[in-house]
């Protein structure tokens, strides 16, 4: 009986781990409508991650080595930049870039993907179509706190 109540307890613990590691927030869905639109002169970059495979794994999310957000499974976070040349850095035992130019009132989406890695998994960057990534965003959870410029 006592062995049946650790098991229980374990699993418990384990549900609750796994459900703290993934967003918590509004849908992009719900609060697409009131998001203040971009400035005419900037770009809107979104960056999302819908892959649950290695939950535990968060890395920082940096553009220009700035810090602007972390990589939470199911969640999204965007930030509004003037047109140029960007770097999208994560790094975990190794470091992963993406590089793109982004014009004026133009928006892109960035997919935080995961791959296996001798320790730990590796997080890395993908550019995404607006058709797809709206697709795959419109139910991820908001982890940012819209660091618009």
């Amino acid at each position: 009986m006592t062995m049946k109540i650790g098991v229980v307890r374990f699993a418990v613990v384990a549900a609750s781990l796994l459900l703290s590691a993934c967003a918590s927030g509004t849908k992009f869905s719900e609060m697409r409508a009131t998001m203040p639109a971009a400035r005419p002169d900037m770009g809107r970059i979104y960056f999302y991650r819908t892959a649950l495979v290695g939950m535990a794994v968060q890395p920082e999310v940096r553009l220009n080595g700035e810090k602007v957000g972390k990589a939470v499974p199911n969640g999204f976070f965007y930030v509004d930049r003037p047109a140029g040349n960007y770097q999208v850095v994560t790094e975990t035992e190794v470091e992963k870039k993406l590089t793109f130019t982004l014009e004026p009132g133009q928006v892109r989406y960035v997919r935080l993907d995961i791959s296996m890695g001798f320790f730990v998994g590796h997080v890395y960057g993908l550019l995404i179509d607006e058709k797809k990534a709206r697709s795959e965003i419109a139910s991820m959870n908001y982890t940012g706190s819209a660091t618009t410029r």
